[in-house]
């Protein structure tokens, strides 16, 4: 392969080739609705593949022993990341002693399971052996050039992209310091992108990094490396977004312009290393929140076209690496540490295009179009709206429902209209949504179907908006009107 990137219609192209051309048409069957017997709902990977993207999680090896796990692993994503068993020190834990046994491994699940797999990382400021950090920088380069080249000479053919660089860049967008940066100044990248190049041409070649997520100093200093390195003809293909975030700290800015402006570039882009943490303990209300912040992530890589994909760093707090790194904090991940599926899940699933199906209320539950009334309830509403042309945006909105009332609500639909203008343009999430006109009506899943006395629960969605941007007059639930 050239130095040069593929068009974004090859990169779609070879990607649903590597997934799987059927896979992808079936998930576009089922979620439409054309065959009236299905036997089961589509993966997320599957929804994923009918937008011509993936839909992938990271592993390690001691989770392979695992086979509850593994039964997901291996049936609900089309990619998977290594972990740990590609990185410097598992690899080449003494100079010039390679060891691949751990890698091969992910690969051989891989390959079982017809996924493809982003190889991670070959340069790396941490996890190095200490006779790395211990070499003269004259000696340096040729050790990392040696590195690259035995690692990705033995994986050619055999992964679909490398990092290969990783997190480079300080919070304030100036160079990290490493041995790689000591030694060689910033043109350590370039030269570890060519002979990554040399060693497999097929792979896409990645640099990766944190908190680039939304538009800020570390991005544009991604952003300007990017071009520099273009300009000098650097084979670089994409930019790793790894996603790690926490809902006390806010969503990242401009997702999704942030991601189009590396696209327009000519580069791929990726969420690489996505997890939602929350100071614990749980609770619905964070659960929403996270969710919210997994339905944006899924949106914006939705709406660019050269996002070719979604990783998820592990799919369940089983495994997750938040608890051992920030203190006091955790379910950052889809499932729970049960294998259970969380809302999170769900939001995602609906963010792909999935249709949520939802059981017939019980008999001591009102059905939602004819609901029993409640004495009291109170609405909070929340927008997050932004500008993409003159009188023309979108928005996420966030909606919390509280009970007022001395009694439990068992089943609810909360009722409103959207202003002139406004229109939904996803199903949203934690909810069933019916819209007719302007008028939308929510609908309860069968997890939030009960709010206490003086209890919550959350639910949100997305939207377009001309002219001005408005938020809604009115709510009742069930129909009562809300505070």
């Amino acid at each position: 392969m050239s130095s040069s990137p593929q068009s974004a219609f090859s990169t779609r192209t070879r990607l649903l080739l590597i997934m799987g051309v059927t896979t992808a048409l079936a998930a576009v069957s089922l979620i439409a609705g054309l065959s009236t017997a299905r036997a089961a709902d589509p993966t997320l990977h599957q929804l994923a593949a009918a937008k011509g993207k993936y839909f992938g999680s990271a592993t390690d090896n001691p989770e392979l022993t695992d086979t509850a796990y593994t039964a997901i692993l291996g049936t609900e994503f089309g990619q998977i990341t290594p972990g740990n068993s590609m990185k410097w020190d598992t690899t080449e834990p003494t100079r010039n002693t390679f060891a691949f046994t751990k890698g091969d491994a992910i690969v051989s699940f891989a390959k079982s399971h017809n996924q493809i797999v982003r190889a991670h990382t070959l340069v790396w400021h941490s996890q190095l052996p200490s006779w790395v950090s211990s070499l003269a920088s004259t000696e340096v380069q040729a050790a990392m050039e040696n590195h690259i080249t035995q690692v990705a000479t033995h994986y050619a053919g055999q992964v679909y992209a490398w990092d290969v660089v990783n997190e480079p860049f300080n919070e304030d967008g100036t160079f990290r310091t490493s041995v790689f940066y000591n030694a060689m100044g910033s043109g350590y990248i370039a030269t570890a992108l060519r002979a990554a190049r040399a060693a497999d041409p097929t792979a896409k070649l990645y640099l990766n990094d944190y908190n680039i997520d939304g538009t800020g100093a570390k991005a544009d200093a991604m952003y300007n490396l990017a071009v520099s390195l273009k300009a000098q003809g650097v084979p670089l293909d994409g930019i790793g977004f790894q996603g790690h975030l926490a809902i006390q700290y806010g969503f990242p800015t401009n997702m999704q312009a942030n991601l189009q402006r590396f696209a327009d570039l000519g580069l791929d882009v990726a969420i690489t290393e996505l997890d939602v943490r929350m100071i614990l303990p749980r609770d619905a209300t964070k659960d929403a929140t996270q969710s919210t912040y997994y339905t944006n992530v899924v949106n914006a890589c939705v709406a660019v076209t050269r996002c070719v994909g979604v990783t998820i760093w592990d799919y369940t707090d089983k495994y997750s690496w938040v608890p051992s790194v920030f203190s006091g904090q955790g379910a950052a991940l889809p499932w729970d540490e049960n294998l259970a599926k969380k809302p999170a899940y769900t939001a995602i699933y609906q963010a792909l295009g999935g249709i949520v199906s939802t059981t017939s209320p019980s008999p001591s539950s009102p059905a939602p179009s004819t609901p029993a009334p409640q004495n009291g309830c109170k609405v909070v509403y929340t927008a997050n709206p932004w500008t993409e042309g003159s009188g023309v945006g979108g928005f996420t909105a966030s909606i919390t429902i509280t009970n007022t009332s001395s009694t439990a609500i068992n089943g609810w639909a909360l009722r409103f209209s959207l202003p002139s203008g406004q229109t939904l343009t996803q199903s949203g999430w934690n909810a069933t949504y019916a819209v007719s006109g302007q008028a939308v009506t929510a609908t309860n899943l069968s997890y939030n179907s009960a709010i206490g006395a003086n209890g919550s629960t959350s639910i949100g969605f997305n939207g377009r908006w001309t002219g001005s941007y408005t938020s809604p007059a009115a709510f009742t639930l069930n129909n009562v009107t809300c505070s």
